[in-house]
């Protein structure tokens, strides 16, 4: 255990591996929004934050568990998820006239294709402008779930194994080779809903 003089404790919220205090104050002094994306065992979670005196203020979010009102009955916390979850936040940021963020992924370690980057490419493609490589983002077959129905096709002679590997998608009423499908109907439907959203609040 370290010891004397010099030893200087950190923040909490660096002890508890929740805050990178060095990143944050650089995104802080920018003044501009940030997209922080967390994830949790169950649900991904994107927010537009902005620092002010009193602390972080979320101007707008969304979470994967949104997704199900939309239709979607693939997995909560993969690439899709991830992708649509960010196209949700982002068509809401733009409605209320927010185009502009920077990344914020906290802690986590920034790997290309992950599904932090999904989120973003999902904002982006809300119209937001997010500077970041287009080399981050995952591949497009990935965000539409196409590698999940292609190992899905490969369990397809083997269906005790198929409904094993799948069974939560089973579960909730997805076969796992129609997820390119399920993915692009709600993509469709977050779309038509936000621009009725506005069309309502014009009105």
């Amino acid at each position: 255990m370290a010891s004397g003089g010099i030893y200087k404790v950190k923040f909490r919220r660096r002890r508890e591996g929740k805050t990178n205090y060095k990143k944050r104050a650089i995104m802080v002094i920018s003044g501009k929004n940030r997209l922080v994306v967390r994830r949790t065992n169950n649900y991904i979670i994107a927010q537009i934050m902005q620092a002010r005196p009193e602390g972080d203020v979320p101007l707008v979010s969304a979470t994967s568990k949104e997704l199900r009102k939309f239709g979607w009955k693939g997995g909560l916390k993969n690439l899709p998820a991830a992708y649509l979850t960010g196209l949700l936040l982002g068509k809401r940021a733009v409605t209320k006239g927010i185009e502009m963020a920077v990344l914020d992924v906290g802690l986590h370690v920034p790997i290309a294709g992950s599904r932090i980057f999904a989120v973003a490419k999902g904002a982006i493609d809300a119209n937001m402008d997010i500077p970041q490589s287009e080399d981050s983002f995952p591949d497009p077959e990935r965000l539409s779930g196409k590698h999940v129905a292609d190992y899905a096709a490969q369990l397809a002679s083997n269906e005790e194994e198929l409904k094993r590997r799948f069974s939560r998608y089973f579960r909730d009423g997805l076969n796992p080779s129609d997820i390119v499908n399920n993915f692009e109907e709600v993509k469709k439907k977050i779309e038509e809903s936000i621009k009725s959203s506005a069309a309502e609040a014009e009105a």
